[in-house]
Parts: structure tokens; C-alpha cells; sequence
């Protein structure tokens, strides 16, 4: 296994450490300082490699073990509160990594199981001890909850209560990722699931964990599936579809949904009015993943589907990667016979910086129902 060198080093006196100082002095955070939310530097090259690459360096320099923090989360949560997110992403690099991933579509057709082969099949061992024993990779619904495994079984009664399932109903869950919420809404609620995913282990793992109900898993892409459906539902999964092909995703949606039916789109949303890539994000954990703005949604959807409700619990997201992140400590001397110390350090940095984000309310998650022509006499929904 590789080992990182973590020793601490004394930061010598440089433009580039006057320059972070300062930067930093508003989030209250210090370099080398004592408070658990500092910066402890490693290594003296990691101030300059965050000017030349912005996010990405920071995250790499992480990776490497040029530097660390006692609370990452708390550090990232400063940090975005402060505003210090777009003077560290926002150089020349950056720039234009937007402007081409701008220009191209990168959720097109071809690269569609791109993710799944580099994130979701990474190793079903991983998200097993990382996750919730029905394996929500989701966010959980904490209203009422004190344990990851009741704010995931909550999340999915409130999915199956919002979409109102009958018994009987076809149900369509696109991007069902392990089988979890498919096998709920099957179990529960006595509804057939046809359940899809661009992810074979995914698929594998869904199928094995589903055997015994009425729910099928297609490794198929979106715009593959046929038929009709009396509900469709998709949870973390539109955050793969990419701004070029919202208007298609809503219209297949469409195509699919029966007149009266339902469908609930579970996604992260962005803080802003921009649908949002990270370039560190991007290029170790989701490839091709775009974070949507609340006005691109709704811009794809009108004139295709009906909006009926809009519910933001992206506070929700803190405590559940916690959660993950806890999990995956505890785990880590069994699952560090596979994966390294530069993987652990990347999941690590991945699932802090991302709970770090959501305390500060610069991501949400949002809920939308909605319907196709309309729900006569309205739609009241669950919470």
C-alpha cells in the first residue's frame, strides 16, 4: 500500500502564504493554525498548485497528503459561507473547463454508462459497509429519524406516499442504483417495479437483493426504456443527465407516463442559477456530473410535464454523509486490503467537502412532483 507522508511542516514566509492568510481570514480558518477547522500544510507546494488549478489542485494536493485537516467538513463549511469557493475555482483553468464542458455533451448516448463503470462499479464491498443495509446512496429524511437506517426507510415511505402507489400500480425507477427503493415500493406498498440503471454492478446486486418480488433491472440507459407506466420515480440520478439533455430526459419522462399518472424527480440541486461541475468532483468521482439549477429544471419541464410540488431537505444530506463518512472509517481495516490510501484519502475528501457544502446551504435537495396534464382539484403533497 502506498503510505502519504503527513509530518507536519513550517510554512515558510511567502507571497503565496500572505495571500491564503488573508484570503482565508474571513472564514476564521488559518494555515498550520490550532483550531480543528485549519489547514495543516505537508507540503509547501500545495499553496502555489491551488493557484495554478484552483479546486482541483486542492483536492489532489489532499489525495497526495500534501496537506490535512481535523475537520475537513467544518473547514468547507467556513470556507463556502465565507464565499472562498469561486476565488479558489474561479482562475483560468476553470474557466475554461466550463466554457468546453459547456460546448460538449458530455451525458450524450455514448458516454452514458461512463459513471457507472467508474464510480458506481468501483466495488459493491465499498458501498456495502459504507451505506445503509437496504443501500440507499441517497439522501436520508431526518425529520424524524436518529439513525441513517430510519432516515433512508423514511426517505422512501415519503417517495412512496408522494407518488400515492396503489396496489397493482407499474411502477418505472430510473436509476435505481443497489435495488433499495425498489424493493421497498414492491414489499411495502405491493406495486411491480421496472427498475434501470447504467451500472452492472448495480444491476447485479439489485437483481439478487429483488429476486423474490415482482421488479425486473435493466442495464439500460433512459432513453432506452419502452412502454407505460401509472408512476415513474428517479433518485440521484438526474445529476448524470447534463443540461444538453434535460429537454430529453422531461419528454422520455412524458412519453412514458400514463395520463394520470405521477413522477417524482429526486435530485441535488444548486445553490445558484448555474447547473454547476467541480472539476476535482468531476474527474475522481462523478465523470460527467453536472449539479442542475432550480431554473434549468424548470425551464426543460414546462410544456412537457406539470409541476405540482416543490420540497428542499438538502440540510439532510449533512447528517447522511456523516454517516457515510463514519461508516467507511469504521470499515476501512477490512476494505484496506483492496483499496488504498490514496483512495481512502479521495472518498474521504469527497464525502467531507460534500457535507461541508450542504451544511453551508450551498447545495440543496430537492423533490418534484409532477404530473402530466395537471391533478384536478389539485395535488397535496406529503411530507
Amino acid at each position: 500500500m502506498n503510505e502519504i507522508n503527513t509530518q507536519a511542516f513550517e510554512l515558510p514566509a511567502s507571497r503565496y502564504a500572505r495571500f491564503f492568510q488573508e484570503m482565508l481570514e474571513p472564514a476564521g480558518i488559518r494555515l498550520n493554525g490550532s483550531n480543528a477547522w485549519d489547514i495543516r500544510v505537508h507540503d509547501a507546494r500545495l499553496l502555489s498548485r491551488v493557484v495554478r488549478h484552483g479546486t482541483l489542485g486542492l483536492g489532489e494536493a489532499y489525495m497526495e497528503g500534501w496537506w490535512d485537516c481535523p475537520q475537513l467538513d467544518q473547514m468547507i463549511c467556513r470556507a463556502m459561507l465565507a464565499g472562498l469557493e469561486d476565488r479558489v475555482r474561479h482562475n483560468f483553468r476553470y474557466k475554461v473547463f466550463s466554457l468546453l464542458f459547456g460546448l460538449v455533451n458530455r451525458q450524450a448516448f455514448s458516454r452514458a454508462f461512463e459513471v457507472g463503470r467508474r464510480h458506481y462499479d468501483l466495488g459493491n464491498d465499498l458501498f456495502e459497509a459504507m451505506l445503509d443495509t437496504s443501500m440507499n446512496y441517497s439522501c436520508g429524511y431526518w425529520r424524524n429519524s436518529e439513525t441513517l437506517e430510519d432516515a433512508q426507510k423514511a426517505k422512501m415511505d415519503l417517495i412512496c406516499r408522494k407518488l400515492e402507489l396503489e396496489k397493482g400500480m407499474r411502477v418505472l425507477d430510473v436509476g435505481c442504483g443497489f435495488g433499495g427503493l425498489a424493493h421497498w415500493m414492491a414489499s411495502q406498498y405491493d406495486v411491480s417495479v421496472a427498475a434501470v440503471t447504467v451500472s452492472e454492478q448495480q444491476a447485479s446486486l439489485a437483481r439478487e437483493r429483488c429476486a423474490n418480488l415482482p421488479v425486473t433491472v435493466d442495464l439500460v440507459d433512459y432513453r432506452q426504456v419502452t412502454g407505460t407506466f401509472d408512476r415513474i420515480v428517479s433518485v440521484g440520478m438526474f445529476e448524470h443527465v447534463g443540461p444538453k439533455n434535460y429537454r430529453t430526459f422531461f419528454s422520455k419522462i412524458a412519453s412514458l407516463l400514463k395520463p394520470e399518472g405521477l413522477f417524482l424527480l429526486h435530485t441535488i440541486g444548486a445553490g445558484d442559477h448555474t447547473c454547476t461541475a467541480d472539476q476535482w468532483t468531476e474527474k475522481y468521482i462523478f465523470p460527467n456530473g453536472v449539479i442542475p439549477s432550480m431554473h434549468a429544471i424548470v425551464k426543460a419541464s414546462e410544456d412537457v410535464l406539470v409541476i405540482e410540488d416543490w420540497h428542499n431537505f438538502g440540510a439532510d444530506y449533512d447528517p447522511t454523509l456523516m454517516a457515510w463518512h463514519e461508516n467507511l472509517k469504521q470499515a476501512w481495516p477490512q476494505l484496506r486490503q483492496r483499496y488504498d490510501e490514496r483512495f481512502r484519502r479521495m472518498f474521504e475528501y469527497y464525502l467531507l467537502i460534500s457535507a461541508g457544502s450542504f451544511r453551508a446551504r450551498a447545495n440543496h435537495v430537492w423533490q418534484v412532483m409532477f404530473s402530466k396534464h395537471g391533478i384536478a382539484g389539485g395535488y397535496s403533497a406529503a411530507r
